[in-house]
């Protein structure tokens, strides 16, 4: 299916220059002179290799059409994450590294989308938020600056973040698992 380039969005899975590449990240452009465009951070699926890549508002690109099922995280070991089928209750395994990096947000009965190309598991797409809960972070230093300046935090997940200055350890805040960051504190 043709989209515009300006309707490509991470997450996607596109077929570029003879593959399949699945979008990391966007940014749209509008520079002074000249036309806008999309600059987009893609992954090789089949490759693993990166690619950066220009997109002129104008142009349009190939969406991949892929097979969608939700299922529920079950466990994982040193290797791989263990997911079940919600319809089926079949269960498969995928290896730590098609998560990139995003296995330690997974918990138990968290209920994601994997995506299939050709029967083959190819990306994992968790829900757009999650709740975490900090497991450490900073002091605030009273008058420390007037603008709010962002702190670091430990979740329990062992995923590092920057937090607002009135989130302490043992709170419960929501994640945004696309880009790793903090969106609001959960009372």
């Amino acid at each position: 299916m043709k989209i515009n380039a300006n309707e490509i969005k991470p997450g996607m899975i596109i077929e570029h220059k003879n593959d399949y590449w699945n979008v990391l990240k966007t940014q749209h452009v509008k520079p002074g002179k000249g036309g806008a465009f999309n600059q987009v951070e893609l992954k090789s699926v089949t490759k693993g290799t990166k690619l950066n890549e220009r997109f002129r508002s104008s142009e349009t690109v190939e969406k991949s059409e892929l097979d969608e099922k939700k299922f529920n995280f079950l466990y994982s070991d040193e290797k791989s994450c263990h997911f079940m089928d919600n319809k089926s209750y079949e269960q498969i395994s995928l290896s730590k590294s098609l998560t990139d990096e995003k296995y330690n947000l997974l918990s138990e009965n968290l209920e994601v989308t994997i995506t299939f190309m050709d029967d083959k598991p190819i990306s994992i797409n968790l829900p757009k938020n999650i709740e975490c809960t900090v497991e450490e972070t900073d002091a605030v230093v009273k008058g420390q600056t007037a603008a709010s300046s962002y702190k670091p935090a430990k979740l329990k997940n062992g995923v590092s973040i920057t937090v607002p200055p009135f989130v302490e350890s043992g709170d419960k805040i929501i994640l945004d698992t696309r880009n790793l960051e903090y969106v609001k504190k959960v009372n």
